[in-house]
């Protein structure tokens, strides 16, 4: 394989990473399993496991439906490619609250394995490991007031 080739892929299977990333902060299930291959695997241990497109997009329109908010960023890990197949690290930090009234603060790492496809890579698992857990209340409002906002900022 090329520097060049190298490169690209490495950037692509980061890009897929930022799709994932804004599929789940949109709301959006059925792109966020278009990013799986047809049997790939989404794991959450030990509260879900997804195995191929459809319990993927079901189980995430089931997650989201309990959402209040969620913000999840991704930052870089590894990616160590193995011609058409790759394996990786991103790091996750999220904050969320259910409707339920529960909310979280959290600190984790995706193991993922990538296969490249006809339609550019996919993942075909995604395991989630939590480092840390704060199940404090969260104080903040998923809908921010923009007179509390502005006076908040000190701005006028």
């Amino acid at each position: 394989m090329s520097d060049i080739q190298s490169m690209v892929d490495r950037f692509k299977i980061d890009a897929l990473r930022g799709e994932f990333t804004d599929t789940v902060m949109m709301r959006d299930p059925d792109r966020l399993a278009s990013l799986f291959t047809e049997d790939g695997v989404w794991r959450i241990p030990p509260v879900v496991e997804f195995v191929g497109r459809e319990q993927i997009r079901a189980g995430s329109k089931r997650l989201q439906s309990q959402w209040d908010y969620f913000v999840q960023t991704t930052h870089p890990g590894t990616i160590q490619l193995q011609g058409d197949t790759a394996v990786g690290r991103a790091y996750i930090s999220e904050l969320a609250r259910l409707r339920e009234g529960r909310s979280g603060l959290n600190y984790a790492v995706y193991h993922d394995r990538y296969q490249r496809t006809e339609d550019g890579w996919k993942f075909s698992e995604r395991v989630y490991e939590i480092r840390y857990l704060d199940t404090t209340p969260l104080p903040g409002a998923a809908q921010i007031d923009k007179e509390l906002l502005k006076e908040n900022m000190n701005m006028e």
